[in-house]
């Protein structure tokens, strides 16, 4: 049995920030589980999908975060408890859904796991969605600790069933992989089927039926409001003069910097953990007992902002502070040293920062930028394309691994927005240039979004290449299937969506379908795209190699070497596909048969012929 599906109450067991809120779910007894994978969120579904047939619970790795979010939906509406997942710019695509479900509100308990990532870590940008739950009116938990991420899970569910709402527990990048000591509750029972009830003068959103839902909402969150007032995770700790307020992770850099400073008895803390709506009785109570304010939260000054807003509307002024020059900044996660620093500075008390370490005359560490793996077959379609295309063509790339050419030698990315986003940049780029277009975009994201903007491409005659880049799993986020993937190797019974049929379907009439590693047809295929007067698509299709040894698929690895005697020292191997398993030696080119899995991409670049198979003794 899978360590989390334990019904041990009080059993502790050292869990991932990830896992105890998979924990909790179990806990709170879902029915229902949905995502789209996406770091920092990722280890939730995938710990779903490591126990879902031995939990008595669905599961499914959805098509995206809008269809992710009504799948849940249609089940908390019909009365069965879900739980969906999404890292923060996730919510943006099923923000369209989110803010009308808080209208029609939901049966059964719903909880919607949302991960930002400050210091954007795996992200394009670091927004801030605490502004989600100000959007849509919904009541929003953020917790603190890895036993907090289990209970306010459990403690979600239960405020939804009692507001008849949806609610967001809100974690960021450092909860998400802190690792700690969690405590068991007991597991609940698992209501796997309900009952729609039909109510069309509520649930289909018309605008005279949405007005009304609209008042509705507005009642609900009043009563999150005195919930939040009550609420055991909003807490006043302490009774000294300074005042400080904080949230989520950062609670736990003020705990320690109050300890180290030695300052416990001058400091009175606001523990905000649930944090929309605010509790304005309680920040009043505490502003009226301390004579200034540190806000301490990442990104935004969302809480300082409502204090701020509190305090003048009780007439209370005394300095309030949070971002600001010598303060907190805006940018990118907090560290304890931050937290310690600026709290020193504030309230004007020594700064007992341990100094740092002088590294004078140490060598700064060589620079290891992020690369595509050793044998990745996308490195091989850019080598074809650029090829034909050479440097001067404009690449639209989107969100994947393949996001990482952008990087010399390949420089083969030179806008990326969001997801699905190189399809429908290129058809803008198409338009108001001359230039010639070849837009990136890979098997999942395709599914993801990518579908619209090329029925779009079709159906406005617009002329670009797209290259699909299908490695038969969603990569970058850790190998979770998609609806293109064969999941049978996996154990899971799904039905497999050819992206070459739903391409064709789209109305696109050039479509060209290669294996990557064979470089000479790559590039026919490229040279064929380039001369189609209209839309033209090439799949390539060729597993990651990773994935490939997970599902074992995996061909017998068989490195290659460079031929010295042969070799000219074009480095045309180095120059242009950076191979990782390459590198220069004594001025010469050379494989690190460690790293050498034998994709053959080298040997078929080379002029010489001077790549060639190891032969490996038996």
């Amino acid at each position: 049995m899978h360590k989390l599906l334990i019904d041990s109450p009080g059993k502790e067991i050292f869990l991932l920030g990830n896992e105890a809120i998979a924990r909790g779910a179990v806990e709170a007894g879902i029915a229902i589980a949905t995502c789209y994978p996406g770091t920092p969120s990722s280890e939730i579904p995938d710990t779903f999908f490591a126990m879902y047939k031995e939990g008595g619970f669905y599961f499914e790795y959805s098509t995206n975060e809008k269809v992710a979010l009504e799948v849940a939906a249609g089940a908390a509406i019909s009365g069965v408890r879900s739980i969906c997942t999404m890292k923060h710019v996730g919510m943006n695509v099923a923000a369209d859904s989110l803010m009308t479900l808080a209208y029609l509100g939901v049966t059964a308990g719903m909880v919607i796991v949302n991960a930002d990532d400050p210091s954007l870590f795996s992200s394009q940008n670091e927004q801030d969605n605490r502004y989600y739950a100000r959007l849509s009116g919904l009541p929003m938990l953020e917790p603190a600790t890895a036993q907090e991420m289990k209970d306010m899970t459990v403690a979600a569910f239960g405020l939804s069933e009692q507001l008849k709402l949806p609610v967001i527990l809100r974690t960021t990048t450092r909860l998400n992989h802190l690792r700690g000591v969690v405590r068991f509750g007991t597991i609940q029972p698992i209501k796997s089927k309900g009952f729609f009830k039909k109510d069309p003068f509520h649930y289909v959103a018309i605008p005279a039926v949405s007005r009304n839902l609209h008042k509705i909402l507005v009642e609900k969150n009043d009563q999150a409001l005195e919930l939040s007032e009550n609420s055991e995770y909003n807490q006043i700790i302490g009774k000294g003069k300074w005042g400080i307020v904080t949230n989520g992770v950062s609670m736990n850099y003020v705990q320690d910097a109050i300890g180290d400073l030695g300052i416990g008895d001058k400091v009175t803390i606001l523990r905000l953990g649930f944090s929309y709506p605010m509790p304005k009785r309680k920040i009043g109570k505490f502003l009226t007992g301390v004579e200034k304010v540190l806000v301490v939260e990442e990104l935004e000054p969302v809480m300082e902002n409502d204090i701020r807003s509190t305090a003048q509307s009780k007439g209370i002024g005394i300095p309030i502070d949070g971002k600001g020059d010598g303060l907190f900044p805006r940018l990118y996660e907090f560290d304890p040293g931050l937290v310690r620093k600026t709290i020193a500075r504030y309230f004007k008390v020594p700064d007992t920062s341990p100094k740092a370490l002088d590294v004078t005359g140490i060598p700064d560490l060589p620079g290891r930028p992020p690369n595509l793996c050793a044998g990745c077959p996308h490195r091989a379609m850019y080598y074809a394309i650029k090829k034909v295309y050479g440097p001067d063509a404009i690449y639209p790339s989107d969100i994947g691994c393949y996001t990482l050419g952008l990087l010399p030698p390949l420089s083969m990315a030179d806008i990326v927005i969001c997801m699905g986003a190189s399809v429908g940049s290129s058809c803008g780029i198409a338009k108001a240039t001359d230039q010639k277009v070849v837009s990136f975009i890979g098997d999942s994201t395709f599914f993801h979004a990518g579908i619209p903007a090329l029925i779009n491409a079709v159906h406005n005659n617009h002329r670009f290449t797209l290259a699909i880049l299908d490695n038969g799993t969603t990569a970058m986020t850790g190998h979770q299937p998609h609806p293109g993937v064969d999941t049978a190797p996996m154990g899971v019974d799904t039905k497999q969506i050819s992206i070459e049929s739903v391409v064709r379907g789209c109305g696109v009439e050039h479509v060209q379908v290669v294996n990557p590693l064979q470089v000479k047809k790559s590039t026919e295929a490229a040279q064929a795209s380039k001369e189609f007067d209209g839309i033209s698509v090439i799949i390539s299709q060729e597993l990651c190699p990773l994935f490939a040894r997970v599902v074992k698929k995996a061909k017998k690895i068989r490195p290659f070497y460079v031929n010295q005697d042969k070799c000219k020292q074009h480095r045309d191997c180095i120059d242009l596909l950076a191979c990782p398993a390459m590198y220069i030696a004594d001025g010469k080119a050379m494989i690190d048969e460690n790293l050498c899995i034998g994709c053959t991409v080298c040997a078929q670049v080379c002029p010489e012929n001077a790549i060639l198979p190891l032969k490996i003794e038996k």
